[in-house]
């Protein structure tokens, strides 16, 4: 936790700070309401009580661990006291606790997954292009930087490599993990659970198993035999392939897909950039565009004051996921960040 924001000053802000609201806003407004019959949720913007001197860059991920405990993992604003990226709270929106200065300006992609009884984070971080798995407090286990060993990366003739900067990463059942290097070069590099590198697939491009900003990556496990659900992002498009890197198919129904979610139910979230959440079924069909607002001028009004960002519609979302009761979380790409909760009515 930040020296400059003191334990006093953290728990007068909690002291200060609202409650957690129930069918009205701050000011007093009815709740949005997004969403229909099964999927009706009621929109609560501005979620979680920041502490005084920590203030939200673009919030790019946000998780949930097994306590209900919610992570959002932020680039930090410029008038932050506090450096700290990751933002702990507790299931109604109290702040825990804080950390991560070494993510301040690259906090991107994260991934939780519980390694036997234990639970681990792993972060991507976009400035410093390295893959991180840590505690849930913070403490490093281990850190993977450029993928030396790829020939897809090995230097050209007058010794210059390829762009690296992963964005999200996967887990298969086997605890090989796959990162998508989307704002790089369009890879995605698979490692086993030691770290160990094993293939390299994709690469820019349109075709069947090429792709363009793999910006988000998941491995579906709803069908008996898992696949990987890339966000291929700039393509405009879905893709899954199979855990040995093979093309399947491609899903429609999102603009601009950046990361995935799944529910128990078999519904997958899609925080899709240009204005919008999709949600999914299990057999990969649109069941709702919530908080559309995708023909606005959305990457003009990303950049202005919370005050701008009408209630009910998202301007860019970047992160999304479910909690244990079916709500869902939204983090997006603002300059003054927002996480907003769709509480399941």
């Amino acid at each position: 936790m930040s020296d400059a924001m003191s334990r006093r000053n953290v728990l007068k802000a909690a002291a200060l700070a609202p409650a957690i609201l129930g069918a009205q806003d701050k000011s007093g407004n009815k709740l949005p309401i997004v969403g229909s019959g099964d999927h009706t949720y009621e929109v609560h913007h501005d979620w979680g009580e920041l502490p005084k001197g920590l203030a939200y860059g673009n919030t790019h991920g946000v998780v949930e661990d097994s306590q209900g405990r919610i992570y959002v993992h932020h680039t930090v604003h410029a008038t932050s006291e506090s450096s700290d990226s990751m933002v702990v709270f507790d299931d109604k929106g109290k702040f825990i606790k804080s950390w991560g200065k070494d993510f301040k300006g690259g906090a991107h992609g994260l991934h939780i997954r519980k390694e036997g009884s234990t639970e681990f984070l792993y972060l991507c971080d976009t400035k410093r292009a390295v893959v991180v798995k840590a505690t849930l407090n913070g403490e490093e286990v281990f850190n993977l930087g450029y993928p030396e060993q790829s020939e897809a990366y090995k230097p050209k003739a007058d010794g210059t490599k390829l762009r690296y900067s992963p964005t999200n990463l996967a887990i298969a059942p086997n605890g090989d993990f796959y990162v998508g290097d989307g704002y790089g070069s369009s890879y995605i590099n698979q490692y086993n659970s030691k770290g160990e590198y094993v293939r390299t697939f994709g690469g820019k491009g349109k075709e069947p198993g090429k792709v363009d900003c793999p910006h988000g990556i998941a491995v579906d496990m709803r069908n008996p035999t898992p696949s990987l659900m890339v966000a291929d992002r700039t393509n405009n498009r879905i893709q899954r392939f199979t855990l040995a890197g093979q093309h399947i198919d491609f899903i429609a129904g999102t603009n601009l897909p950046c990361h995935f979610n799944y529910f128990q139910n078999g519904d997958v979230v899609i925080p899709d950039l240009g204005a919008r959440v999709t949600l999914l079924d299990k057999q990969n069909q649109v069941i709702a565009h919530l908080g559309d607002d995708s023909a606005s001028k959305w990457r003009e009004t990303r950049v202005l004051a919370r005050d701008k960002f009408t209630p009910g519609k998202f301007v860019a979302p970047h992160g999304a996921c479910f909690d244990h009761a079916g709500n869902i979380f939204v983090v997006e790409w603002v300059e003054v960040g927002r996480v907003t909760m769709l509480r399941k009515v």
